[in-house]
């Protein structure tokens, strides 16, 4: 139950935790997000049966015959360096198990990893991430941890049959694509800047798939607010978010180190009561995730994206001399401030403003929400399918777009051991005019259960 709370955790929960729910399918507008109209169907399918159920037969899927035009996303597998705190060890098997059926499957064209494959956020606060070696060294060292797993992606690769795509996910949204190569020859790689990448599958122009942390205040890429003491710095506020909750874990959540200073909200302005926010975040953390370190010891390590210093706690939270004072930041300084640039250095088609993007940052259904605003409602968008990862929570949500046409808007899900629905994945199947798409889960033993489906018509 602990693990299960962490999840929650990492998606920077401001105020209330819960786990999430395995949802399916809801419709989408502007207010109805997150509302019962989803629900939870991990154990059984949701009933709306596909035209073209995925199955991973070496037969193919009925009447597709020998047509390899199958499009499978799978995404947040957290890969880790060290078995002592990785987040997926159980569901190895099973996913290996997966890839290797994949390979051989008739129909499938192309597998798409969006994001979160290897994980450098994961570790506790008292390690090197890297362990005092390269990135390339401790990507290989993941690859050696997980053998299995990616020896059945680089199968894939080799056989030239089905082709292999990477996205950056925020776990992973430093490694290099040279270091992912060097584990995965011949991978291709959607990128456009560092950490972020969107990809459009071969000849279907209506698909978009990212990870979904471009649009996340915690989670995106930040290249500006530490830029005066580490040039080339972009690793955001989640990285240390994580840090500290996986160390929280691994202590059995602990009483409390030493109290932290109390700040209050002031009267000096908009900026100010965000900076009280973004504090509030940072103390409902640790209030829910408490560490045996006290606030001022020097305890997380970094040596990982130009940080070299050993940080406290007392380092990351906003300050405040006394009450009525202005709140001050340390590290992040002019994160709110910056956000709208940050927007635009991270490619963000669609600006959201900084409160909203504090607040709903805690929420899934925020992220699901961007698939609506950045692609369907954007007019200089012609997307009709979107699919992210990020939230650990696998859904399909149906809408329209900006003029008038039925989109699909699909999220995959995860692997890792520790989530109320793991192995879960989404299959578009293009066909003449129409798209199928559908959310699946595969199970230990090798069946595979359909969750939700929607189609378009009119390609």
């Amino acid at each position: 139950m602990k693990r299960l709370k962490l999840l929650t955790i990492l998606l920077f929960s401001i105020l209330i935790f819960s786990v999430p729910e395995c949802s399916a399918r809801s419709t989408m507008n502007e207010k109805a997000l997150g509302s019962p109209q989803e629900t939870a169907v991990c154990a059984q399918g949701s009933g709306v049966a596909s035209k073209y159920p995925f199955t991973l037969d070496q037969g193919g899927i009925k009447g597709l015959g020998s047509e390899r035009s199958i499009i499978v996303c799978i995404s947040d597998i957290h890969l880790g360096a060290d078995d002592e705190y990785a987040e997926i060890q159980k569901n190895r098997g099973p996913l290996t198990n997966f890839l290797r059926k994949l390979r051989l499957a008739p129909n499938v064209k192309e597998l798409v990893i969006a994001g979160d494959l290897l994980d450098e956020w994961f570790v506790p606060v008292d390690r090197d991430t890297y362990r005092g070696k390269s990135q390339k060294e401790f990507v290989q060292s993941i690859a050696k941890n997980n053998k299995n797993v990616i020896d059945a992606f680089n199968d894939i690769i080799r056989d030239g049959k089905i082709k292999l795509t990477y996205v950056p996910g925020n776990h992973d949204l430093l490694i290099t694509a040279e270091n992912v190569q060097s584990i995965m020859p011949g991978i291709s790689q959607a990128r456009d800047v560092q950490g972020l990448g969107t990809y459009t599958p071969d000849n279907r122009p209506e698909i978009a798939i990212e990870h979904g942390h471009r649009y996340n205040f915690f989670c995106a890429p930040d290249p500006l607010s530490n830029s005066a003491i580490i040039p080339g710095a972009i690793s955001p506020p989640g990285y240390f978010f994580t840090r500290i909750a996986t160390t929280s874990v691994m202590e059995g959540m602990p009483k409390q180190g030493t109290s932290r200073p109390t700040i209050v909200p002031n009267s000096l302005g908009e900026s100010q009561e965000l900076t009280y926010i973004y504090w509030k975040t940072w103390n409902e953390l640790m209030n829910e995730l408490p560490i045996r370190q006290g606030f001022k010891e020097k305890i997380i390590k970094t040596n990982i994206d130009g940080f070299t210093e050993t940080y406290a706690m007392s380092d990351l939270f906003p300050r405040q001399a006394n009450v009525g004072a202005p709140i001050e930041m340390n590290l992040f300084k002019g994160i709110l401030e910056n956000w709208d640039e940050r927007q635009v250095l991270n490619n963000v088609a669609v600006r959201i403003p900084v409160r909203k993007a504090l607040i709903g940052a805690s929420s899934a259904a925020e992220t699901d929400e961007q698939a609506n605003v950045q692609y369907f409602q954007n007019p200089d968008s012609d997307k009709r399918i979107v699919v992210f990862g990020h939230s650990h929570e696998p859904r399909i949500i149906t809408s329209d777009t900006h003029d008038g046409l039925k989109a699909i808007y699909a999220n995959s899900g995860t692997w890792i051991d520790k989530n109320r629905c793991p192995m879960t994945f989404v299959v578009i199947v293009p066909r003449r005019h129409e798209r199928h798409v559908g959310l699946y889960r595969y199970a230990t033993d090798g069946s595979i259960t359909e969750m939700d489906s929607a189609e378009l018509s009119g390609f």
